[in-house]
């Protein structure tokens, strides 16, 4: 028997119970806080969630704006197609995943069924193309080019075709007109992601599931004007999907429409002359090499000088943009990104880098007159350069004689640059650098803009690069541990580089200011970069920032945002410096390395100014420079692996020329076959409705004139 009281055991089951009764009390209490919770307090939030459970989303895309040519004729578009499209989360419902629905879609519409269902697949880093890279709930074009009986048949035979839709919808167009394909320049569509959904929620222009957004290009550039505001019907539907009622909708808005000062005329034939160009360097011998030139790709630049707006703008190899509407065949998409296809979704005029070689002589030359060297004084230009047993020839051997910077712009007298570059590397120290170096030649570069972008309206434009003390510092750090992990013993060529830039790659050397001079060594530079500078040039000094859109007019008519020409600097040399460039650049044009190409021409009535550039790469053929200006236009083309300036590029940059001023073959100027004789600072007419007017469009006049005759030069 138990030797506890009774009073005890009582005791103990009271509290028992009691503790019991204050944890029930508890959970009652807790439970009827969260009940007043959801309620009371925010009852009316979840009312209103549970009832937009029971609505459903009608969305009409917005129509796109057009992009159209200084001139008002459409670069893009938008056409009515009629677009067979599926819906994935339909397909997903059924027991096979909808194989047996694309199945029958495939022979309906003539397609094989496996690039069917891999369009429909979901995009991942393990998927290639063609995949689904937008929001898997959106309705997944399959086609916007089924004809009316294929779209008849999968309407009237919808319980065949569940989750398949087929019906009639603007799609984008790019059609080239007069030939004038401006691919890299327009860009290119495709589907918005859920993740740009979710960084664009709170933002000044949100995305919806069936936006299509700009990829590259102008599209990217203007896409939150092109885009416009889709409307969206909303409607109450109960438990079984029925529409009860209409909640509150959003209205639609088109896009506005861009207008370019791309002229799709001179497009056309800067395209064209570019593409013969490189044709025709691909038939030349590399003296070097023995074998024919590469030319595998180019870029021409067409702005007008007082301005910065661009009048042309070509990169080849080139695409179809259209490739990208309605999705993109994984065969079109590997040909686009493929190893063997050179890269043709890139804009070599803002994106392709190169060494400027001898256009980049005028930097040269300022630098040299605020270093205090006399423009017209007397330098050497001898056959070759020597130091520290290196020599460094001039082009071609040849031997001038003393002559003045003027002369050695005219004949691009690379001794003379040597020169002077060796003459301020040593006066900052040499090896030995000053507490402060003035580095003219490397300053003054960044003056006219090197090294960084030049701010045009296109998107990735990259910096290219000035190779001073502080990027060769940089670029030693970045990889000096892998220099000096090659073995100390070892014997090649690329073990004794990579020791001798591990021990001193952060100086800079006597040969590096010496290349660096006339535009060679670890120089880059970009096309539109340098059309800025030869711009400057030809308007007495005003960097321009070079823009494609000229106006944004709302869909409307109404509003039109003028998108004003603006300057970023001014070139660092005085009016008398300017005037001296500018006489030393006709006379290359008169009697120096250019005048075989533009012989004939009206010289008196519209002065030419040109540089060539003949620049050398390692392990490839040389690169092809030829930068141009008029009073009104700059033109820079380069050809890579494509030979010397004016060998390659010149006849080309003549014929747009010729096409531009309308000059014949005996040097005269038409008028009437002008295309632009001077820039047109007019819009196109638009009309109250917010129509633009445009011009019949018609392909680009013949070039009447033949190429001169005569042997290249540099």
């Amino acid at each position: 028997m138990s030797n506890i009281p009774e009073t005890g055991k009582t005791s103990r089951v009271t509290i028992r119970l009691v503790a019991i009764q204050i944890l029930v009390f508890s959970l009652l209490a807790t439970l009827g806080g969260r009940l007043w919770y959801l309620q009371i307090r925010n009852g009316q939030e979840y009312a209103a969630k549970a009832r937009s459970n029971h609505v459903q989303q009608v969305i009409d895309p917005a129509t796109r704006g057009s992009i159209l040519d200084a001139r008002g004729v459409p670069l893009a578009d938008n056409q009515t197609r009629l677009v067979v499209s599926a819906s994935r989360t339909d397909l997903m419902k059924m027991k096979d995943g909808g194989k047996a629905v694309l199945a029958r879609l495939a022979k309906v519409l003539n397609m094989p069924a496996q690039e069917i269902r891999n369009k429909v697949r979901l995009c991942d880093a393990k998927t290639p193309q063609p995949c689904w890279n937008g929001s898997p709930y959106q309705p997944i074009p399959i086609t916007d080019k089924a004809t009316t009986q294929q779209a008849l048949q999968i309407r009237e035979r919808s319980e065949d075709f569940p989750g398949i839709s087929a019906q009639p919808t603007a799609v984008r167009r790019y059609p080239a007109p007069g030939d004038a394909n401006t691919a890299q320049v327009l860009g290119y569509l495709s589907p918005v992601t859920d993740e740009e959904i979710k960084k664009a929620k709170d933002g000044p222009s949100p995305l919806l599931r069936s936006d299509q957004v700009g990829r590259s290009g102008l599209e990217r550039q203007y896409d939150t004007y092109l885009r416009g505001k889709a409307a969206v019907t909303r409607y109450e539907v109960d438990n079984l999907g029925r529409v009860i009622g209409q909640a509150k909708s959003d209205k639609g808005q088109a896009g506005s429409t861009l207008i370019t000062s791309i002229d799709a005329r001179v497009q056309a034939i800067a395209e064209k002359e570019l593409e013969q160009a490189m044709k025709d360097a691909r038939t030349q011998v590399d003296r070097n090499t023995g074998t024919n030139y590469k030319a595998d790709s180019g870029a021409v630049v067409v702005m007008e000088a007082k301005t910065g707006r661009v009048v042309a703008m070509a990169s080849n190899p080139t695409y179809d943009p259209n490739a990208w509407v309605g999705g993109i065949s994984g065969k079109d998409y590997a040909k686009l990104t493929g190893k063997d296809s050179d890269y043709p979704l890139l804009n070599r005029a803002i994106q392709g880098q190169a060494a400027p070689g001898s256009i980049f002589k005028v930097i040269s030359t300022s630098a040299a007159v605020n270093a205090g060297y006399p423009f017209d004084g007397h330098y050497p230009c001898t056959s070759s350069y020597s130091i520290g047993g290196q020599v460094f020839k001039n082009f071609e051997g040849e031997s001038q004689g003393d002559i003045s910077l003027g002369r050695a712009l005219e004949v691009s007298c690379d001794t003379v640059f040597y020169r002077l570059g060796h003459d301020e590397w040593k006066k900052d120290g040499g090896d030995k650098p000053v507490k402060n170096p003035r580095d003219w030649f490397y300053k003054t570069a960044h003056q006219f803009g090197l090294g960084k972008e030049t701010g045009i309206d296109l998107p990735n434009e990259v910096k290219g690069r000035v190779p001073d003390r502080q990027w060769k510092n940089a670029f030693w750090r970045a990889n000096k541990d892998s220099w000096c992990a090659h073995p100390k013993d070892a014997d090649d060529y690329v073990s004794k580089l990579a020791r001798e830039n591990c021990l001193e790659g952060m100086k800079l050397h006597a040969y590096d200011s010496i290349n660096y001079a006339i535009g060679q060594g670890d120089t880059l530079v970009t096309p539109i970069q340098m059309a800025v500078i030869y711009g400057a040039l030809a308007n007495g000094g005003t960097l321009y920032t070079p823009t494609v859109g000229k106006a944004v007019v709302s869909p409307d008519g109404k509003k039109v945002r003028m998108i004003q020409p603006a300057s970023h600097g001014r070139l660092p040399d005085s009016p008398k410096t300017l005037q001296q460039i500018d006489a030393a650049l006709q006379g290359v044009t008169e009697r120096g390395t250019a005048a075989w190409r533009f012989q004939g021409w009206p010289q008196d009535k519209i002065p030419m100014h040109a540089k060539t550039g003949t620049a050398e790469v390692y392990g490839k053929q040389t690169t092809s420079w030829f930068a141009t200006y008029t009073k009104d236009y700059t033109i820079v083309m380069t050809i890579s692996q494509g030979g010397t300036g004016s060998g390659a590029s010149g006849p080309a940059v003549r014929k747009i020329y010729n096409a531009l001023y309308g000059v014949n073959d005996k040097g005269e100027i038409d008028p009437k076959a002008a295309l632009l004789p001077k820039p047109e600072s007019k819009l196109p007419k638009i009309e109250s409705d917010g129509t633009i007017v445009s011009p019949p469009i018609q392909p680009p006049p013949p070039d009447p004139s033949p190429s001169p005759s005569g042997s290249p030069q540099q």
